[in-house]
Order: C-alpha cells, then sequence, then structure tokens
C-alpha cells in the first residue's frame, strides 16, 4: 500500500527543487531559466516519482506521486515565478500566474469536484423481443474504502429510480485491510436493508477485479439476507420474456466467450467489457471496470482504460453487430489504493437504461 513516508520524502525532495528554480529564477532572465531550471524540474520529479514507487507500487503509485509534483509543486513554482517577475518580466509573470489559476482549478475539480459529482445518465434502447417496456439501473464500480454520505446517496438516487431489474458489475470495495473491509462490508449490508435494495425482476450482482483478489471468498456476503443474485459463475437466470447471464471476472475477459443463447431478451453482465469483442449472442451486454478512463481529454478521450475494447468504446452506447448494445458504465467510486483520487471530465454515474418494445 501506498505509504505516508514515501508521500513525505517525495514531496520533501520535491521542495527542496522547488526552492532551487525559485532561486535561480530570481538570478536569471526568463530563457535561461525555461531552459536550464524548469525542464530539470519536471524531469526531476518525475525520476523521483519513479526511484520511490515504480519498483514497488507499480503504475498507480508513480501517477499518483507525479500528482504531488504536477498539481501541487507546478502551482508553486508557476506562482513563485508570477511574484518574482512581476515587475521586471511582467508577460511572464502574467502568464505565470494564469497558468497556476488554471492548474489550480483543475486539481479543485479533478480531486475535490468531479469524484463527488454523480451523474444519472438515462439511455433509452429498443426491442422487437419485448411486449412491454422495462427500466434497468446500473451500479459498476462502487469501488470505495471510505463509507460516507456519497456512497449512501448514490445507493438512495438507484433506488429511487425504481427500475425494474438491478445489475451490479463488481468492484464493491477497494480495501486492503481485511478488519476494515469487514467493517465496511456490514455497512453496506445494513444500509442497503434499510432502504429496501430491491427489483421486481431481480437484482443481479457479479464480481469484478478486486473481488477476485482481494475479496474472492468472502464478497457475496455484501448481500447477505438480500434479495440479490450473486453470480460465482456463469450462469443464466431466467425471466419472463428475458434472461440475465452473470459471467465471472475472467469470463468477462474473454475475447472468445460464448454462453447459451436464450428464448427472449438476452441481457449479459459483465465487469470488464471486453467480452464485448467475442460473438456472444446477447441483446444488450452490461460492463463497468474501465471509470470511463477516470480522466479524459478533450479530442483526445480516456487516457488509460485497461482493456481491449476500442477507448471509443470505454464508455456509454455502443452498438454492435448483430442487433447488439453495449453500455459501459463510468462507474460510482474511483480507483483508490496507491492511485491518485481523481477524476476529469469524467465524472461518475449512475446508469439507467429504458428498454421499449421496437
Amino acid at each position: 500500500m501506498f505509504t505516508d513516508k514515501s508521500t513525505i520524502l517525495y514531496n520533501l525532495i520535491l521542495i527542496a527543487l522547488d526552492l532551487a528554480a525559485l532561486s535561480v529564477v530570481r538570478r536569471h532572465k526568463p530563457g535561461w531559466v525555461a531552459r536550464a531550471i524548469l525542464f530539470p524540474l519536471a524531469l526531476a520529479g518525475i525520476v523521483a516519482a519513479v526511484a520511490l514507487k515504480i519498483g514497488l507500487f507499480g503504475l498507480f503509485g508513480f501517477l499518483r506521486l507525479l500528482s504531488y509534483g504536477v498539481f501541487l509543486h507546478g502551482f508553486i513554482v508557476l506562482t513563485g515565478i508570477a511574484l518574482i517577475w512581476r515587475r521586471e518580466f511582467r508577460g511572464v509573470a502574467i502568464a505565470s500566474a494564469v497558468s497556476a489559476f488554471l492548474l489550480g482549478a483543475i486539481a479543485i475539480d479533478a480531486f475535490f469536484i468531479e469524484p463527488y459529482w454523480l451523474e444519472v445518465s438515462r439511455i433509452q434502447l429498443s426491442s422487437p423481443k419485448l411486449e412491454k417496456p422495462f427500466k434497468i439501473a446500473v451500479v459498476a464500480d462502487f469501488q470505495t474504502d471510505v463509507w460516507g454520505e456519497y456512497q449512501r446517496e448514490a445507493l438512495r438516487k438507484t433506488v429511487a429510480e425504481k427500475a425494474d431489474l438491478m445489475l451490479l458489475s463488481g468492484d464493491y470495495f477497494e480495501e486492503y485491510n481485511s478488519e476494515r473491509r469487514e467493517v465496511l462490508r456490514k455497512q453496506l449490508n445494513t444500509f442497503l436493508k434499510e432502504i429496501n435494495f430491491s427489483a421486481p425482476l431481480g437484482v443481479y450482482a457479479v464480481e469484478g477485479d478486486k473481488e477476485n483478489y482481494i475479496d474472492f471468498q468472502n464478497w457475496p456476503q455484501n448481500f447477505a439476507g438480500l434479495p440479490v443474485t450473486v453470480f460465482t459463475e456463469n450462469k443464466t437466470v431466467k425471466l419472463p420474456g428475458m434472461c440475465v447471464t452473470g459471467l465471472t471476472v475472467g469470463a468477462s475477459g474473454n475475447r472468445e466467450l460464448r454462453v447459451p443463447e436464450c428464448v427472449g431478451f438476452h441481457i449479459a453482465l459483465g465487469h470488464r467489457p471486453d467480452f464485448a469483442l467475442s460473438d456472444i449472442r446477447a441483446d444488450l451486454l452490461v460492463a463497468g471496470h474501465t471509470h470511463g478512463g477516470q480522466v479524459r481529454l478533450p479530442f483526445i478521450g480516456p487516457i488509460i482504460t485497461f482493456s481491449k475494447v476500442p477507448r471509443q468504446w470505454a464508455a456509454g452506447v455502443t452498438k454492435l453487430p448483430g442487433n447488439r448494445t453495449l453500455v459501459v458504465s463510468r462507474g460510482i467510486g474511483m480507483e483508490r489504493g496507491n492511485a491518485p483520487r481523481l477524476r476529469f471530465l469524467c465524472r461518475p454515474e449512475l446508469v439507467v437504461i429504458e428498454v421499449l418494445p421496437a
């Protein structure tokens, strides 16, 4: 796990570099400083992050430390330049002040606003296999290590939709301490019972990556005593006029997956969206896992999806051959553990799908 000691050490290194850079700024002109100081400062931040984390905690630890380098220390250096050169080089000072403001605004949005700004995304589909409409609520990637008002409100909104069917696509907790995880499990289970978490056609839950390697044996206990159908193996549940196939996390990542076809409208629920690359015969394919990228850039989209599907499939609705539709949720939570806890241009979402007769 990401430790406070490594965070403190990294930031002490970067503060020393910040002060060194600003000391040179006081004695040199802008062009020389830009070439000789600011670029090495950025490089030193990256190298420090790699040296401290890549060997121990992998990509997420590196990205978390890098986010400190960009948003905290980048802000410090840019603000310092604006103050030091406010009289001698006003143009550069103004540019630095504007850059610092934009960096600070992005940081506030990414770390404090967007991760808790839940959106209810509404999707409407149609199928000739239906005689009457029904509504689905998709809860993907709850993925939390805290129990707070945001988590409770997300579940209240889910129940308030009065969906006919609820689909839960895995990654419920990201808490690596077993005792704390049990506390979270009890809090979730108790709250779900309090709000009558249920649906007329059923609630269906599959495992995610976190369940697969953190909570493999115990994750079904999240829903103990609740009207929730838990899939611990690939299985199809038949309902009036339709069926729901739940996939294990391994099956959801299988690009050559085959499952039995069923009579009526067929829903396939998995954690990863990669199974949509297979020739699975289902009308509606539902997944999470990608978080929509969690960070999306204008004109580029998600930077990282940890999925083999095309990046444009990483969130929202994708029409597939064979009259199939893939819906991938951006998820309710976010990556935790060693990862930077942020979202940018990628709000969390509760997906509500209305399926109508064609």
